[in-house]
């Protein structure tokens, strides 16, 4: 991992350009007081009468210090394969349709997250609350019933509502560091064991996971850091499990003929004909009948060549959005990069087609209609989504610029060791990715060397227009 920190003395500065982002960006400000004012009621009201399964041992993993937690995980081995209980926090107990929770969650979409500051989805006493699956108390969830094959294939799926009780909340360093020492067991035992399985699957279908280290900006003390963070094995196969919980909820929606599915065409044969060039050239091996997924898997995203081929790359993922439908099944209901029909279901607080994507499930599996202001909505989710979603990357990428500014502000004229990211073929220049400090900017020069270390010269940091600026030294 490559980061850089800002102490306590600069933060005042950089609250300042995060305020100017959320300015900027018209991001929703305080919860209106009709809302709160539900939300308070909504979490004070007594769970609801629900089957009882605080008997099973759930746990929570979760980025430190999380507390809107959507999830809550049990894997059971059993004689020809496992069993996953995964407990989803059930929004839609504490949310009426048509409501001032409602319709503010829908006015925003999804949870932003920035350095300084959450801008939520619901108000704070529910998605950190009431509706939070914490570790020690009762809750209403969605409790699906995965059951696995001895290859981690699914053979059963099935989804009821539930209360439940977490047992511990747990953070991805701590499950790591668990695995690694030999210390594990229980569900955490099993987690690799089904996550890695489930990544071998992955490969099969010729699914893609990309191992690209993240540019993040977090809290850190008093100040802020900027860093390339690679996600922890922990990560991935926990991620598997919620992949494996979106495609069985895809394939009910899929046979009930109504939900809605998180979907990405596969990209065009010239544009993969293209990236398979480029990693031809920058010396990436991309075998003869091997699937895009296979030739990433094994990549080590610290060397130059593999970095700026997974930067290329991300050209064959673009595109995902969300599809709607009641009545006959889209043909292209496939995500490109899950190799499989997909739907997103397992972080409600968090997401707004969560909810409702939960909703059709539970119907399906009881076997009784989906609500009508459930079945009302679906066709308005994409477009709301993907609003939110554009909303949310804007924010991202925003204070990542910020970050990176201000930590070059006064290094204008120096030069940095860096790595050629991206080429562009209609004018000079491309994107580079400097370690230290972790920043990827705009890099002007003619004949940039792709997937090269090369020496670049700062000539811009500006804090009001955001703008990191190179040129080849």
């Amino acid at each position: 991992m490559s980061h850089t920190t800002i102490h306590a003395s600069g933060a005042p500065r950089l609250a300042e350009g995060f305020e100017r982002i959320r300015d900027e960006l018209r991001l929703p400000e305080a919860f209106p007081p009709p809302t709160l004012e539900e939300a308070a009621q909504a979490a004070a009201t007594p769970a609801p009468s629900l089957p009882d399964r605080t008997d099973l041992p759930l746990l929570t993993v979760d980025p430190a210090g999380s507390m809107d937690l959507d999830q809550a995980l049990c894997i059971e081995e059993r004689p020809r394969g496992f069993r996953v209980w995964y407990a989803i926090a059930d929004v839609a107990s504490f949310v009426r349709p048509g409501g001032a929770i409602d319709d503010e969650a829908r006015r925003r979409g999804e949870t932003l997250y920035m350095p300084d500051e959450r801008v939520p989805l619901h108000p704070p006493v529910l998605s950190e609350g009431a509706a939070s699956l914490l570790p020690g108390v009762v809750r209403p969830a969605a409790l699906w019933c995965l059951d696995l094959d001895s290859d981690g294939r699914t053979i059963g799926a099935d989804v009821s509502r539930a209360l439940v009780r977490s047992r511990e909340r747990l953070d991805y360093d701590y499950v790591q560091a668990a695995v690694d020492t030999g210390t594990a067991d229980g569900t955490l035992r099993l987690l690799p064991v089904v996550g890695g399985l489930r990544l071998a699957l992955e490969q099969e279908r010729g699914g893609v996971s990309l191992p690209t280290p993240e540019q993040e900006v977090v809290a850190h003390g008093d100040g802020y850091r900027v860093e390339f963070r690679t996600p922890l094995p922990a990560e991935t196969w926990n991620a598997q499990i919620s992949l494996m919980t979106g495609m069985a909820a895809a394939a009910m929606m899929l046979d009930a003929e109504m939900g809605v599915l998180r979907t990405l065409p596969p990209a065009p044969p010239e544009t993969v004909a293209r990236v398979r060039r480029i990693a031809s050239a920058l010396g990436v091996a991309w075998p003869d009948g091997a699937g895009f997924g296979q030739a990433v898997a094994a990549l080590d995203p610290g060397t130059p060549g593999s970095a700026a081929f997974l930067k290329e790359a991300t050209v064959l993922l673009r595109g995902a959005g969300y599809t709607a439908f009641n009545g006959e099944p889209p043909k292209d209901a496939s995500h490109a990069a899950v190799a499989a029909p997909y739907a997103h279901v397992t972080a409600p607080l968090r997401r707004l087609v969560d909810r409702y994507g939960t909703e059709v499930c539970l119907s399906v599996a009881a076997g009784v209609p989906v609500p009508e202001p459930v079945q009302q909505a679906l066709s308005e989710l994409p477009a709301l989504m993907a609003g939110s979603g554009r909303r949310a990357s804007a924010a991202e990428r925003a204070c990542v610029d910020l970050v990176e500014a201000f930590v070059l502000r006064d290094r204008v004229g120096q030069t940095f060791d860096a790595v050629v990211v991206d080429v562009e073929d209609d004018r000079p220049g491309g994107v580079v990715q400097v370690a230290d400090p972790a920043v990827v900017a705009r890099c002007d020069g003619d004949g940039l060397p792709l997937g090269e270390k090369v020496q670049v010269r700062l000539t811009r940091a500006d804090l009001l227009t955001r703008e990191v600026r190179f040129t080849l030294a």
